[in-house]
């Protein structure tokens, strides 16, 4: 949504629909919570803002009420959140415009000051044009922030005023600055500008006058003179005086982004006297030059940069013609060839200047003669050189002009988008776009001017043909620079044979290689003096041994690659191999530089996966298999399903011989997609049979082990006997470990605690001897929770803390996301809430970004036990109305619902509703039945409880839920207090002999209505 407060409160959803907050005091709410958005305001300062400092009686429950009733009014787009001192609206400060503004005309500010007034005006009409009227009008009181804001309005309107003139403004801003100075008499920054606007259009004499006016009402009304910047002027304008201008070419459109590139060469050339910009073609180096020429300290002076545009001339020899051409020395009648360079040497020998020499690729060596011979001749003399490749000169210093990073692309994608849309506002594929051109502002640039005809989605479905997409572009540019194929043809013509070659066969890599990949996949022998080459033409990349092309230099070069079949098959057979030998190393001590190294090859992997899926189905279920674990920890499994299933359909319903685990993981893969096999519900159903019926014939032990925990994950707790488990486990540490796992969980949901900590303890001490930190964590899990059971908070935590040190190293998104929960579990039963939520909010970010609807359950979940034991029941069922829409159809969400169910029933006893609270209870009673295990009814039961319809009914369902749940729950705060007030209601006896029929009954006590 899009929110405005620079005048009548305004309130529109993405597309444009007007949003109705209600009445005044809603209106004057949302505007106080948006003046601070995404930060929390206090109960305080909202009750002060809408009742003044004398608020009537009730005020906190008005408060509330208010809250709740804006909160119906903006849902499902925005959400008002409590927070533990009062209330934040979830939404970004860049979605309000009064955020927006100070943003956008600081930028401006910042653009001013560092002289780029083109970007400066830009940023700042941007920001002013957010304003609508007054500020604040629907918060009548708020004279303070009003006042503040309109001064900040002022200023950024002198700022782009500033900015106007100093790029050649005059007659269009007089009428301006005089209704300014109506309004402002007193401002002398507003007298300044008046007189220098006057100047500039040609009427000096209406300019003086000004001076004697604004002296005037400064002695009328201060009793003071003008100051000695305004008295500087009134003489500047008295001589006539008028700045020297640099000679750089005007660009016709806004600069954006590479503010550290500008940064790091604005400190060079302080110092250097030969920097060079180097990169790809279209990366922006001509741009970034002249921005950078334009900022420095010789434009500063005026008349001391020169721009020399190299890429016409076929001939190096025509350098220096050039460059006197550029600098106004004109040849005369006469001027022999032999003599033009001691007329270059004399027109710049005594001069102070910066050179642009632009486009230098094609004539490296007679552009590194000239500015060699330039700077070792002329001492005044920097050279800014922008190239593909460097001069290769003693005392250059190289700059990399890379791809614009994410944010900046899209801001460039923006502003060239507005000038043939306008009004366009962005769209959820924009980023795609961008990092589908690889970031190259070229090739941005004319993307966007697509919109003329295409809409965003169109433009990116059709970026797989880029070439032809990007075929049209600035008439006024130089041929090479109008399409994106010409940017790339001009670099691919500068190779040489052998350079070429490599780069085609360079293609077959996704994502990059290394040195060795290069060997073994490519069959050139010592490639490294090519690579070099490569890197040094920009047209790769080298980061940490591993070189990277392009994507749009990858789908150039590969337009002709030569036997595409061979190339890829040498390709999949190495990252085969390589994921072969990684496979036992990420269950033991080494497993992080291993993870590291497959992560760096996930494009290569998947490359490697679908290529095999379509050619070698056998080899496809090989890597499928050793790359299973590999995903699982890096949260990747889903990225996997489609591929799964074409490959399950290509095998077909049995496994080819020798394959039978391989075969398994492929069809765990599919079943712990979304759930859902493309043959529909009986299809899904088939499939784990399948898988049942191959686990039960396979006599053990396991090749690959993990299919233990990924079989169990998919299709619940199997009914396998321990003999069975320990002939699949075998004599490998790391497979025993995992099981004692397995069995401490199967023990745990059947109500047998004390049997299942041992089991984990088991399963920790296996893990430590392999060094694994994936199974140390999910023993450490179990563990700290049956601590915090016994009431050993601390050493719950402490359990918990080494295993989120595990799971931070390994970067697992799910196992980090359950440990978090955890840990903000036993937070909240230590009255921690404030810490509880934090944790909580922490494992439903990682949860949602890594696409986990169960974990993004189980964290909302949390969120609202913590609000409704806070006293905060209205966001308690926000919070469990969101858990339970993101709760799956599968056997491992029984009980997160059930628990969900009780949450939104202790929410309605806890307002007084006992009926509706019953009713949550025995839809949770009821769902529990269909549990994995015995847990769920054990939480059921202790729900139940707290609205039995006398305390011994109340005390049989405590018993079932002990019994149930093998121990009791001294943890936990909801049913110890039950527990309490039953025990006060009862004699000893009469408690203890309910209590133990509950216990005698179990489920049964639970089922009873």
């Amino acid at each position: 949504m899009r929110f405005g407060i620079l005048g009548p409160l305004d309130i529109r959803t993405d597309d444009g629909t007007p949003v109705d907050p209600g009445g005044p005091r809603p209106r004057a709410l949302l505007t106080l919570l948006l003046l601070d958005a995404g930060r929390a305001v206090s109960a305080q300062r909202l009750t002060d803002g809408l009742y003044g400092k004398e608020p009537p009686a009730g005020a906190a429950n008005a408060l509330q009420s208010q809250i709740s009733r804006l909160r119906r009014r903006l849902a499902p787009h925005t959400e008002i959140e409590a927070t533990a001192t009062g209330y934040r609206v979830a939404v970004a400060p860049d979605t309000v415009d009064v955020h927006r503004f100070e943003i956008w005309s600081a930028a401006g500010r910042a653009a001013l000051r560092a002289g780029d007034h083109q970007n400066a005006a830009a940023r700042l009409r941007e920001a002013l044009a957010l304003w609508r009227g007054s500020a604040l009008p629907d918060l009548p009181d708020a004279y303070a922030e009003a006042a503040r804001l309109e001064e900040l309005r002022l200023a950024a309107v002198q700022d782009r005023v500033e900015a106007e003139l100093a790029l050649g403004g005059g007659s269009g801003l007089v009428p301006e600055l005089r209704a300014l100075l109506a309004a402002h008499p007193l401002s002398e920054r507003l007298y300044g500008q008046l007189m220098r606007a006057l100047h500039a259009s040609g009427r000096p004499a209406e300019a003086l006058t000004v001076f004697e006016e604004a002296r005037r009402a400064l002695a009328d009304q201060l009793g003071a003179d003008p100051s000695p910047e305004l008295s500087a002027l009134h003489l500047e304008l008295l001589r006539g005086a008028e700045p020297e201008r640099p000679r750089l070419p005007v660009q016709l459109t806004r600069f954006v982004g590479r503010e550290p590139e500008l940064a790091r060469i604005a400190g060079l050339l302080t110092g250097a006297r030969l920097v060079t910009l180097t990169g790809p073609g279209g990366a922006g180096k001509t741009r970034l030059a002249l921005e950078a020429a334009n900022k420095s300290e010789a434009a500063r002076r005026g008349g001391g940069v020169c721009f020399v545009e190299l890429a016409p001339l076929g001939d190096g020899s025509q350098i220096p013609y050039a460059v006197l051409t550029a600098l106004g020395v004109r040849e005369g009648l006469r001027s022999p060839v032999a003599d033009i360079t001691d007329r270059l040497l004399a027109a710049l020998e005594e001069r102070e200047l910066l050179l642009v020499l632009d486009n230098c690729e094609h004539l490296v060596d007679a552009a590194a003669s000239v500015a060699a011979l330039l700077l070792a001749s002329c001492p005044g003399m920097r050279i800014l050189a922008t190239s593909r490749e460097s001069l290769n000169i003693t005392g250059e210093i190289l700059v990399p002009v890379p791809p614009l990073p994410p944010e900046p692309a899209e801001r460039l994608f923006l502003d060239r988008a507005r000038a043939v849309r306008p009004g366009f506002d962005g769209h959820a594929r924009v980023p795609h776009i961008c990092a589908a051109l690889d970031g190259l502002p070229l090739a941005i640039e004319l993307a966007a001017a697509r919109l003329r005809t295409l809409t965003p989605d169109e433009l990116a479905d059709r970026l797989d043909d880029r070439f032809r997409v990007l075929s049209r572009g600035d008439r006024s540019k130089a041929p090479r620079h109008r399409t994106l194929r010409a940017v790339v043809e001009w670099s691919w013509e500068l190779l040489d044979a052998e350079e070429r070659e490599l780069a085609r066969r360079l293609t077959v890599f996704s994502g990059g290689a290394t040195l060795a990949a290069v060997e073994a996949v490519c069959g050139l022998p010592y490639p490294e003096d090519l690579l070099a080459s490569l890197v040094e033409k920009s047209f790769l990349e080298v980061s940490e041994g591993r070189y990277r092309m392009l994507e749009t230099i990858r789908a150039f070069a590969a337009g002709d690659l030569p036997d595409p079949g061979g190339l890829r098959d040498a390709h999949a057979g190495y990252f085969l191999r390589l994921a072969e030998e990684a496979e036992p190393k990420l269950r033991g001590g080494g497993q992080l530089p291993w993870l590291a190294r497959l992560s760096a090859e996930h494009g290569n992997l998947d490359a490697a996966l679908r290529h095999l899926v379509r050619h070698g189905p056998e080899d496809a279920l090989r890597l499928m298999a050793v790359l299973s674990c590999f995903w699982r920890l890096r949260g990747l499994h889903g990225e996997q399903v489609t591929s799964a299933r074409a490959l399950l359909a290509a095998v077909g319903d049995a496994p080819p011989p020798g394959l039978t685990e391989e075969y398994v993981l492929c069809a765990l893969n599919v079943l712990l997609g979304d759930g859902d096999h493309a043959a529909g519900r009986d299809g899904h159903d088939e499939l784990v049979a399948r898988v049942d019926a191959l686990m039960a014939g396979c006599a053990g032990p396991l090749r690959l082990p993990y299919i233990l925990m990924l079989w169990s994950v998919a299709a619940g707790p199997r009914p396998t006997t321990d003999e069975e488990a320990l002939a699949l486990a075998g004599d490998d540490p790391w497979a025993r470990a995992l099981l004692d796992v397995g069995l401490g969980f199967r023990d745990l949901l059947a109500g047998r605690p004390r049997e299942a900590e041992k089991c984990f303890a088991r399963g920790l001490d296996g893990f430590r001897a392999t060094g694994d930190r994936w199974g140390m964590a999910n023993c450490l899990d179990p563990l700290g929770m049956a601590a915090h059971a016994r009431g050993d908070s601390r050493r719950a935590l402490e359990l918990l803390d080494e295993g989120l040190a595990y799971m931070r190293e390994l970067a697992a998104p799910e196992e980090t996301a359950d440990l978090l929960r955890t840990r903000g579990t036993v937070l909240l039963h230590q009255g921690d809430t404030a810490g509880a939520e934090a944790h909580f909010e922490q494992a439903l970010t990682l949860a949602r970004g890594a696409g986990l609807p169960d974990k993004v359950a189980g964290a909302r979940r949390g969120l609202g036990d913590a609000a409704r034991l806070s006293g905060d029941t209205a966001h308690a069922r926000v919070h469990y109305e969101n858990a339970l829409r993101e709760c799956a159809a599968n056997w491992f969400s029984v009980g997160e619902t059930v628990r969900i169910l009780i949450g939104f029933g202790r929410t309605a006893a806890a307002e007084g509703d006992a009926e509706e609270a019953r009713d949550w209870f025995r839809q949770a009673a009821g769902l529990a039945v269909e549990g994995p295990g015995t847990l769920e009814l054990a939480d059921a039961a202790g729900a139940l409880a707290s609205v039995a319809e006398s305390a011994e009914r109340a005390a049989v369902l405590l018993g079932a839920g002990t019994a149930l749940r093998g121990a009791r729950a001294e943890a936990d705060p909801d049913v110890v207090r039950v527990e309490r007030d039953v025990r006060a209601k009862l004699s000893p006896e009469a408690y203890d002999q309910a209590f133990d029929q509950g216990l005698r009954q179990r489920s049964a006590a639970v089922s009873e209505r």
